[in-house]
């Protein structure tokens, strides 16, 4: 297995592999080749630790650390007890593995999970269904492939929100809508239902070139090619933020707007927004140029009366077509016909996105006239 050639996998909500393979390209990593669940690059550790560390859309990082076939239960446990285990990890390294099972002889993931831990208990190894350390293994089509999870907590957990809605937005999530609605840092960015602030936050970090993974822990810190000194080289100094306030975010809950700012106080962009409390329908623009309204309403599904929320989506249109002229809407919801209600010109929306148990559609209008 050569250090130089990884083969690292980026993990993303379905439906959103472009956006994502555009981003890693944007950011230097090479092939950036979208599949199912996901973006493939290739790279030494280094590449490894800067996925973790600057790209705004991967959920996390796998890394491909080797694989062979596996025709049956006996070929798996010997070719596992001569895989060589603590080229990846040091020895007395506390692991968790998780193993499915497709289309192969070895169909039985309890017999094969039982197979790899005594394989990583013989070389040395802490076996603990706990563990942070995570070796996800993938039997399909009789080949064994071992991957190794270098993030750790999910990649959406930036360290710096506390204060958390009732359903929040996932920050990876949030990035790639906004990638997708075009949103390149230029631009001012209002969410009139801001709930936690994730839409204006996110906005406001990418504009300032703030790494998303500046202020928190990862899972490869404990792996055996852990480099504490080069990983440090590649964790720029944080820019300080200036105004004036770029990113706004309101909201009908006192409680939120308070949490929303706090929260951009610890992220470090406190400078760049403004969040204040009301109802949708007092929703104004900045004043300077248009640029994009971005806004999660609730969906009915997990929050509130879905037939209240017809009232509320109704308001959201009439206010954006009134007042928000020249500005463009992304628009998050699971129910198309709370969408249609806004009146807003939307094109076709995005593809259906997983989150939380539902699926999730981003709708777009041109600038509105």
């Amino acid at each position: 297995m050569s250090a130089d050639a990884l083969e690292i996998f980026l993990v993303c909500a379905p439906g959103l592999e472009p956006l994502l393979a555009e981003e890693a390209r944007e950011k230097g990593f090479a092939p950036a080749e979208p599949g199912p669940g996901g973006v493939t690059v290739s790279g030494g550790w280094p590449e490894v630790w800067r996925a973790n560390l600057v790209l705004r859309g991967a959920a996390r990082v796998l890394v491909r650390i080797g694989g062979f076939r596996v025709p049956h239960i006996a070929q798996l446990d010997k070719r596992a007890r001569k895989f060589p285990w603590t080229d990846v990890l040091h020895p007395g390294t506390a692991v968790r593995v998780d193993v499915t099972c497709r289309k192969s002889k070895i169909y039985h993931a309890g017999a094969a999970t039982q197979r790899i831990e005594d394989a990583l208990k013989a070389a040395g190894m802490v076996v603990d269904r706990e563990a942070p350390t995570v070796l996800k293994t993938r039997i399909e089509d009789d080949f064994c492939q071992f991957s190794l999870d270098s993030s750790g907590e999910p990649l959406h957990r930036r360290g710096f929100k506390q204060a958390i809605g009732k359903a929040p937005m996932r920050e990876t999530l949030a990035a790639l809508f906004l990638r997708a609605c075009g949103y390149d840092g230029t631009e001012p960015v209002l969410d009139p239902m801001c709930g936690s602030g994730t839409f204006p936050l996110e906005a406001a970090e990418i504009a300032a070139g703030l790494q998303p993974g500046r202020a928190r822990t990862f899972a490869f810190e404990d792996f055996a090619s852990f480099d504490a000194e080069a990983w440090a080289a590649l964790k720029a100094p944080a820019p300080e933020p200036e105004g004036p306030p770029r990113f706004f975010g309101s909201d009908r809950d006192q409680g939120a707007v308070r949490g929303a700012a706090d929260n951009a106080g610890r992220s470090g962009v406190a400078a760049l927004c403004r969040f204040e409390c009301h109802p949708v329908s007092e929703a104004r623009p900045p004043e300077g140029p248009p640029g994009l309204v971005m806004v999660n309403p609730p969906y009915g599904a997990r929050i509130g009366n879905k037939k209240l929320l017809y009232a509320v989506y109704g308001a959201l249109g009439e206010t954006l077509k009134t007042h928000f002229r020249g500005w463009r809407v992304g628009l998050v919801t699971s129910e198309p016909a709370l969408a249609k209600t806004t009146g807003l010109p939307f094109r076709q929306p995005g593809p259906p996105v997983p989150h939380g148990g539902l699926k999730i559609q981003l709708w777009q209008t041109p600038p509105l006239r």
